[in-house]
């Protein structure tokens, strides 16, 4: 497992808000390739889901199903599904918690992108950044779980402000077919 810190924006012209996109072939849908259901669901499926949602602690159930679902998309293997979406829930829970000052609505950024074998995790916020946090009821163990259970983690500052957490997981789809 890898930590560095990191800086760069995701946003690009391509990028769309709150909706997941797949890339097509000139030939469109029809004119894909035919192999396996597991091969094409692995390797066919181009897509980035990008959300952004208010930063609400119900918000965080929702970014955790959403993963859920594109993983189990993908073929994913379930106990590796878990463990993304236990990071991808501690992440949320940090800018839930510690992002926004008072009561400061902003919003939670979150990214899903496969890369061959590796399924890219990245949540950003626009509040305050990372620093030390003013709320000690608990003994900060959310970046260590989350840098235990991914294979890579880079925490840096967000595209405009705020902080940035991308978590990269080496993972290879099921290839049974359900």
């Amino acid at each position: 497992m890898q930590i560095k810190s990191i800086m760069g924006s995701e946003k690009s012209p391509h990028a769309f808000r709150g909706s997941a996109r797949q890339g097509s072939s000139p030939q469109g849908h029809r004119g894909r390739r035919r192999g396996s259901l597991a091969e094409s669901r692995a390797s066919g499926l181009r897509s980035d889901v990008r959300l952004t949602l208010p930063s609400r602690p119900e918000n965080v159930a929702v970014i955790r199903h959403v993963l859920g679902a594109f993983a189990e998309a993908l073929r994913l293997p379930p106990d590796r599904v878990e463990d993304m979406r236990l990071a991808v829930t501690e992440a949320c829970t940090n800018v839930v918690r510690h992002a926004y000052e008072g009561d400061e609505l902003g919003t939670i950024d979150v990214v899903i992108r496969p890369r061959g074998d590796r399924l890219e995790l990245i949540v950003a916020d626009q509040g305050s950044g990372m620093g030390p946090s003013s709320d000690l009821s608990g003994p900060g163990l959310g970046l260590p779980m989350i840098a235990a259970l991914a294979d890579e983690v880079a925490i840096g500052p967000g595209p405009e402000r705020g902080s940035r957490l991308a978590m990269a997981f080496r993972c290879r789809p099921r290839l049974g077919i359900a």
